[in-house]
């Protein structure tokens, strides 16, 4: 599969990339998971997306990277992403670890924090994110914080 991965912040998208990746994060967040939630939480606007297309064009994978300051006090990685028919060929282990290098590299080596849905804290722990102890519900969804300390 032909995958071109870009990293751009908001100011630097187009109107019909931010269409599309809120597109794809409704389509898993809302429509998947049948979760009403306010996704425009003004974030986007002071962060970095990394955007995943496929040989078409079309965004298949994002995540969202957040400055220190914007979400926590250390750098973040949120809204996490992939189209449902591409999920379980390794692309979502590929979009962390480019989150991770471009948010140390971007930020420094501070800590890196992520607000994970509970079932895929084992997924996050591959890629040395550990829990903080700290569970709680988020739009009715199961998620602990998990931190990946820097190196």
């Amino acid at each position: 599969m032909i995958l071109d991965w870009q990293i751009k912040h908001y100011s630097d998208l187009n109107i019909n990339e931010f269409h599309d990746l809120i597109a794809l994060r409704l389509e898993a967040f809302v429509v998947e998971q049948n979760c009403a939630y306010l996704d425009l939480d003004g974030k986007d606007k002071k962060s970095y997306h990394l955007i995943c297309r496929n040989g078409k064009g079309d965004i298949v994978a994002t995540a969202r990277i957040l400055p220190p300051g914007i979400a926590y006090k250390d750098a973040a990685i949120g809204r996490v992403v992939i189209k449902d028919e591409i999920r379980g060929h390794g692309i979502g282990h590929d979009l962390m670890e480019r989150c991770i290098k471009f948010a140390s590299t971007e930020f420094g080596n501070s800590p890196i924090l992520i607000s994970a849905q509970k079932h895929l804290e084992k997924y996050y722990e591959k890629h040395g994110f550990l829990s903080t102890g700290k569970e709680y519900l988020e739009d009715g969804i199961p998620h602990v914080e998990m931190i990946l300390e820097s190196k």
